[in-house]
């Protein structure tokens, strides 16, 4: 056992694949620490609500004490700010039809940067005039043109902002003092400040503390369908390799009939026949466990059945040791490291295929407990991909990869460790 365990330590490919099991596996744990509270609560009052930190409006203006800064770029930000993405965008079309229409060279794709505002700004007033016509271009696009013309004539206005504050004895507004362009607060001193590094989703829900949750309900559905999965697979592989005769036959039947059946379809009949509301996370862990069996236990019956003639299994026969005993004792330890790399493969087969689940609409229910399907199902659904919501999206897609990869990784150090023709010279 130590031997082993100090060959598996040597596998670059296994510490690999389960020191990223272990970190993903703290994380879960440590987060909930610093981030306590529902998953599932809604905290934005709107959809997908970009990721950053959100200070309230309101707070930052009552706060005890503001401070007068002169920052070097502090105008520039401020510009580059009140101009959208796609007011920058528009400019840079436009510019791009007049140098093709005027032949004015520097007005191409290339060179029109729409992230260094000030050049950008330099060419749309050296040539932008609401009276030139481009062709092809029809009445409302240059309604808009002009209309960003104007915001754009107006960008530089920096007024002060007076504040009106309300008397609650004389129930009249009062004045409240000035806000000017130099004006700052400490954010440490804003009561009510919020970090959403991966923005909220669809439903106003912190998508971190979402992915956090439902990767540890992902991976606990994992080892559970994985362990129904290799205990069924081990005990009929067990059974078929080593009894042989009519139990085999019958055995090697319900094998074939798992096989012909494709194992997500006959996973997303069942499911479909449970129910929305009896779906629950692990009434879908048992589903999945109990339809994925088969291919563990063909590959057990085929080791089985090369060890069952052996001396030492022959010799417990002769002595009467009974069948568990026989299995137990003298060849289940023969088949021990395969049931290891089946049951971590299992385990991302499980979390696959809830997420394929999910992804039909077929998973556990949505208002208990979120898991990386639901995630996909709902950023999908609310057309996170068609408006640009990477964040809703996109972790999922790599926190469920990196599972797989590190999982698999682990098998295939495993592998390389206990079938000496794979080891790497």
């Amino acid at each position: 056992m130590k031997a082993q365990l100090k060959q598996v330590s040597r596998s670059p490919k296994f510490m690999i694949g389960f020191s990223l099991m272990v970190l993903i596996i703290l994380f879960i744990l440590i987060y909930p620490l610093f981030n306590p509270g529902d998953p599932l609560e809604m905290i934005g009052l709107g959809t997908f609500f970009r990721p950053g930190t959100y200070v309230s409006v309101y707070d930052s203006l009552n706060v005890q004490r503001t401070y007068t800064l002169r920052l070097p770029d502090a105008a520039a930000n401020r510009i580059y700010g009140k101009l959208s993405h796609y007011e920058r965008e528009s400019m840079k079309e436009w510019l791009i039809k007049y140098g093709e229409q005027e032949g004015v060279p520097g007005l191409t794709y290339e060179d029109i940067d729409i992230y260094d505002v000030h050049e950008l700004l330099a060419m749309w007033w050296e040539y932008y005039d609401q009276e030139k016509r481009i062709d092809g271009m029809t009445i409302a696009d240059r309604r808009m043109f002009a209309r960003i013309d104007d915001r754009v004539e107006r960008i530089f206005e920096d007024y002060d902002i007076r504040l009106l504050r309300y008397n609650y004895y004389t129930g009249e507004y009062e004045d409240g003092g000035v806000v000017t362009a130099n004006d700052f607060v400490n954010i440490n001193e804003v009561a009510n400040v919020i970090w959403l590094p991966l923005g909220t989703d669809n439903f106003g829900r912190d998508v971190l503390k979402q992915l956090v949750s439902a990767t540890g309900a992902s991976l606990l559905m994992g080892v559970v369908a994985g362990l129904i999965a290799t205990a069924l697979g081990v005990t009929f592989g067990l059974l078929s390799g080593y009894v042989g005769g009519k139990l085999d036959d019958v055995l090697m039947l319900i094998y074939n009939l798992f096989t012909v059946i494709p194992g997500f379809v006959l996973l997303v009949i069942i499911s479909f026949a449970i129910g929305q509301e009896e779906r629950g996370m692990m009434t879908v862990a048992i589903v999945i466990g109990m339809t994925s069996w088969v291919w563990t236990a063909r590959s057990v019956r085929s080791q089985v059945m090369s060890l069952r003639n052996r001396d030492h299994v022959n010799m417990s026969k002769l002595s009467g040791h009974s069948l568990p005993k026989i299995l137990a004792r003298d060849i289940a330890p023969y088949i021990a490291s395969y049931v290891v790399m089946a049951f971590i493969l299992q385990v991302s087969t499980a979390i696959i295929a809830e997420a394929g689940l999910s992804m039909l609409g077929l998973g556990p229910k949505t208002t208990e407990q979120a898991t990386l399907g639901l995630m996909m199902n709902w950023a999908t659904s609310f057309g996170a991909h068609l408006i640009g919501a990477w964040w809703a999206y996109l972790p999922v897609i790599l926190v469920i990869a990196v599972i797989s990869f590190s999982l698999n990784l682990m098998n295939t150090g495993l592998d390389q460790i206990f079938n000496p023709q794979l080891r790497e010279g």
